[in-house]
């Protein structure tokens, strides 16, 4: 996360850009829900972008079109200056990486062969050299060698999402999407998996866009926040700005009793912030 008293750097170059993206799916019984109209988007290289929005405004649905997994019905999605829908493509998990809500390991594999799946996969490097790759993953992480051989099912929630996270990297991807990366971890596990996700982020440059209703989470690693509502995005700014944006969602979320707790807990941590944090008067 950038030093929020730092002064404005130059506005870095676009990873993603979103334009005129409309979300349109058919209806059980006919007719069609239209979940995105006319929404822009733009992800900067290097910066941590966390969307959120309420349920139904498709933070899920625009992270998978970004993914190249769903198709706009109109509009158009670059990731990396390529079209998204070349991410299904055989190699493209060389350029994104997705760590999943639950972590969806294998649960017939192994912690080294689900880190080694996507090495495996590509084909590209004798089994010696991918065995060595997912070991380099699993330090990265913070697991150890004695980890390797664990499975899925001998492993608590937080260092599931560690090896989930170490997978999402085997490729050394220059992008990586986050699903709720800390949905289900107590708050010890949680602030060290955001701990880890920071340092990732500065010691690798990465670009990593997260879905997330964790507010502690949102506080402690986003550059910049994108609000999803009324079918596009409202807003994308830093927290403080998007704290002065003036619309319903933003007062529930943000600067409700659950907001006011968060913020106040960011604050105890970062004494120097308390000013950075609060809505414009």
């Amino acid at each position: 996360m950038t030093d929020p008293a730092a002064p404005p750097a130059a506005e870095a170059p676009a990873a993603i850009e979103v334009r005129g993206l409309w979300s349109v799916f058919p209806r059980p019984g006919g007719g069609e829900v239209v979940v995105h109209k006319d929404l822009d988007l733009t992800v900067r290289r290097g910066e941590v972008l966390t969307l959120v929005g309420g349920s139904g405004t498709g933070k899920t649905v625009l992270l998978r079109t970004m993914l190249g997994l769903n198709v706009p019905a109109r509009g158009s999605v670059s990731v990396l200056g390529r079209p998204a829908a070349e991410l299904t493509r055989p190699g493209a998990a060389a350029r994104v990486g997705m760590l999943f809500q639950q972590g969806a390991l294998f649960s017939a594999f192994d912690v080294l062969e689900n880190i080694a799946f996507p090495l495996r996969e590509s084909r590209a490097l004798p089994d010696a050299l991918v065995r060595e790759a997912a070991l380099l993953k699993l330090q990265m992480v913070g697991l150890k060698p004695d980890d390797a051989r664990k499975m899925p099912s001998e492993l608590s929630g937080g260092m599931i999402k560690r090896v989930a996270l170490a997978r999402a990297l085997a490729m050394d991807p220059p992008l990586l999407m986050l699903d709720e990366p800390t949905a289900g971890l107590d708050p010890n596990a949680s602030d060290a998996f955001c701990a880890l996700l920071r340092s990732l982020h500065q010691e690798l440059g990465l670009t990593v866009v997260m879905v997330t209703h964790d507010l502690d989470t949102l506080f402690e690693l986003s550059d910049r926040v994108a609000v999803l509502a009324d079918q596009h995005v409202i807003v994308t700014a830093p927290v403080p700005e998007v704290l002065a944006f003036k619309h319903p969602f933003i007062e529930h979320f943000f600067l409700g009793e659950r907001g006011q707790r968060a913020m106040e807990l960011l604050k105890s941590r970062h004494p120097q912030a308390p000013a950075l944090h609060e809505p414009a008067g």
